[in-house]
């Protein structure tokens, strides 16, 4: 490669800030500003300007790994490591069924891997096993999403409307750690004029913004939300124009909220009444509001049910279809929302098309030139998946994804993983997980390789390669390229992935998330392309399937496409005309509050709610081979309040013992009173005995099957034994 900068884009959070990348002489890479890209203007966070660290191939696998009869785990040919993933795949098929294999993805995946992936699991592999650790981040705000609107994309609007706005209510998220770059928009919303409301059992870098921090008991999100719905109707805010015009089931939903009075809402979420009422007026008072949802209510055994109280709050004032008001969720995982959309979802088929619906199915199998039934149903949500391990799924194939350390229960799912007959794993390091596997192979990073991603406002972006990757690596879809050939299929799965594109195009054509306008060229002459982008007038391809015509994208007054022919614009903005159901209106989803799976008693008194902090990310597989981010987080904690901590009589820094009903993890103790009294937070980016999901619980959300991170009941023992009991 010439010594010259590629514009690209980081490989962590769905910002996808863009970055330029230089390789050095010294063989490195360097990583400057790029202030032209409009989501972060040049800013970049410690992971984005580390990120090149992981290439090094001291940290990354730069051959292929089997398990040898001793055991252990060895360098191999690529054709060894290749035909023994097939055999052991398919001897799982013929001895118990296509459906003895699973497939099991990732949100960091690009849209060609994660369409490619969900491919070969149905068409080679014939397989209804497929999910990803996507579910685990915000599969909760989707479902409510398609309730509510027709149609999930985490923001309906572009970052840049966000300062432009009146308030925003953001509800458990910690975007000053998690995605530092967004904290501007806040800022700059302040700074306009408009109001911050923080809704987070903790005192967050992020809350500490806000102009009014609520902070609710873990798992009452649900209750908040209709406590404020109710102050909303009681004081004669709600937008009656906006709810006849607009939306349909108003009356089923009052009558929820109604339930819910102020002081009943105080004694379940322990924020006050004056609190409550504060924030309806904050957020009824502008013109234009939103509401901006993360993990925090979502990762609840309720949180479709969560999720879609907020979305009620915003339909009863006419916060949703309008200019600068609207509700969206921040997606966490780098491609977590094109992830979802292209096929790695049990449930799902490229487009956002539903794997149950004839229509999709005929549209899909046509672009794939197979016959519609030949491909399997639905299969398993992901921790369902996990759970199966060893017993119904006999082996497994993983790509960018560490469940040992991610997954809820996560002792449970490490024993799962070691029953299998056979597993294969793809990373770039050798993860927790892959130390388990009997074949690993070592792929491309995103510096590496060439695939587009989608983020968290729907945009389309382009990665491009900025460097050679080193001898003895290759990237997915290579891998699933020399698989399905040794499955016999010898066509259809390309490892280009401009290849892999033009027949997703082809695919998403028609369906909810349509990218059939968007090209290559599109993305590299621009800052990305909003979704839907249908392709009317023949430019692009066309559906294959003609009972599946390409919709209109809901474009806003102004747009262009409304005037000129051509290339569709794409669409920033979603349903400032109508909403994406079949009447056009939003619908509002009934919801009462109900207690979380797990909640204290006397044996688990205190409850436990987890997280991430700025210098690591997820599970940590790439960020904890970083120097500079492991000096800033070297470790877990278990952050507690100043009166749990005398109770328990820890210090600052000794080790606490945290027992749930599924195991015990220790951590230093971290004693802040930006926590509430009756709860302790805990960092899941670590392995070993301080893994925080060894307690979560895997209660599923019974619409989304999200489990139930955020909230479990948990008892505290300090160094010398004592125990914090209730009362």
């Amino acid at each position: 490669m010439q010594n010259t900068a590629t514009p690209t884009h980081c490989p962590y959070c769905a910002l996808q800030c863009g970055m330029n990348l230089t390789p050095t002489p010294q063989g490195t890479v360097e990583v400057t500003e790029r202030a032209d890209f409009p989501v972060n203007r040049g800013a970049l966070c410690g992971k984005g300007r580390t990120a090149p660290a992981v290439l090094a191939s001291s940290v990354r696998l730069t051959s292929p790994l089997v398990r040898s009869a001793e055991g252990t785990l060895v360098p191999a040919s690529w054709e060894e490591a290749l035909d023994r993933i097939a055999g052991g795949l398919r001897h799982a098929r013929v001895q118990s069924g296509p459906d003895a294999v699973g497939v099991f993805g990732g949100g960091g995946l690009t849209n060609e891997k994660a369409y490619t992936l969900g491919k070969f699991a149905r068409v080679v592999l014939g397989t209804s096993q497929i999910d990803y650790n996507g579910r685990f981040c915000m599969s909760s705000a989707a479902a409510a999403g398609m309730k509510a609107f027709g149609l999930d994309r985490g923001l309906p609007f572009p970052l840049e409307d966000i300062p432009k706005t009146g308030c925003v209510i953001l509800v458990g998220s910690n975007l000053a750690e998690t995605m530092p770059p967004a904290l501007r928009y806040f800022q700059e919303l302040r700074e306009n004029g408009g109001t911050l409301i923080v809704v987070d059992p903790r005192r967050t870098r992020t809350a500490e913004q806000a102009d009014l921090h609520l902070a609710p008991r873990p798992g009452t999100d649900l209750a908040l939300a209709l406590g404020l719905l109710h102050l909303v109707v009681a004081e004669g805010r709600v937008d009656e124009a906006y709810v006849r015009e607009r939306t349909s089931g108003w009356e089923e939903a009052r009558a929820g909220a109604m339930a819910h009075w102020p002081e009943y809402v105080e004694r379940i979420t322990g924020v006050s009444v004056p609190e409550l009422r504060e924030a309806v007026r904050m957020f009824c008072e502008p013109e234009a509001a939103m509401v901006l949802t993360a993990r925090g209510p979502e990762q609840q055994s309720k949180g479709t049910d969560t999720v879609g109280a907020w979305i009620n709050l915003c339909l009863a004032t006419g916060r949703a279809g309008r200019p600068l008001s609207g509700y969206g969720c921040l997606t966490g995982q780098g491609n977590g929302q094109g992830g979802r959309e292209h096929g790695q979802k049990a449930d799902q088929l490229p487009g956002y098309r539903k794997l149950d619906d004839p229509a999709a199915r005929r549209h899909v199998a046509a672009v794939w030139g197979v016959d519609p039934d030949t491909l399997p149903g639905p299969g398993r949500s992901a921790y369902e998946l996990l759970d199966a391990l060893g017993t119904d799924i006999r082996a497994l194939l993983l790509m960018g994804s560490n469940p040992v350390v991610s997954a809820p229960r996560a002792a449970h799912i490490e024993e799962r993983l070691r029953s299998l007959d056979f597993l294969a794993v793809c990373d770039v390091v050798l993860s927790e997980t892959a130390a388990l596997a009997d074949v690993v192979l070592p792929v491309t990073q995103w510096a590496e390789e060439t695939g587009t991603t989608t983020n968290l406002e729907g945009r389309v972006l382009l990665r491009r390669q900025a460097l050679t990757p080193p001898e003895g690596v290759r990237s997915d879809l290579e891998v699933l390229h020399e698989l399905a050939v040794r499955f016999g299929v010898e066509k259809g799965f390309p490892a280009d992935p401009e290849e892999v594109f033009e027949e997703l195009r082809r695919a998403s054509a028609g369906g909810p998330a349509d990218y059939a306008g968007i090209t290559y060229r599109r993305l590299a002459e621009g800052d990305g392309v909003f979704w839907p982008c249908p392709a009317p007038g023949g430019d692009g391809p066309d559906p294959q399937d003609g009972e599946d015509a390409v919709l209109d994208a809901p474009l806003q007054d102004d747009d262009p496409a409304r005037e000129a022919p051509g290339p569709h614009p794409g669409t920033p903005r979603l349903f400032l005309d109508r909403f994406a159901t079949p009447d056009g209106r939003a619908r509002f989803v009934p919801v009462s509050h109900r207690p979380a799976a797990e909640e204290p008693d006397e044996e688990y008194p205190v409850l436990l709610t987890t997280g991430r902090v700025v210098s690591q990310y997820q599970s940590g597989a790439q960020t904890r081979r970083v120097e500079e981010l492991n000096r800033a987080a070297p470790g877990p904690f278990v952050e507690l309040h100043p009166r749990l901590a005398a109770r328990l009589g820890a210090a600052e820094g000794d080790p606490v013992t945290v027992v749930s009903r599924r195991g015990r993890a220790v951590a230093p103790a971290r004693i802040t009173t930006a926590i509430r009294p009756d709860t302790v937070f805990m960092p899941f980016h670590w392995p070993g005995e301080g893994r925080a999901n060894t307690l979560t619980n895997p209660a599923l959300d019974p619409t989304s099957r999200m489990p139930e991170f955020k909230v479990c009941a948990v008892r505290l023992e300090a160094a010398g034994a004592a125990q914090v009991t209730s009362g």
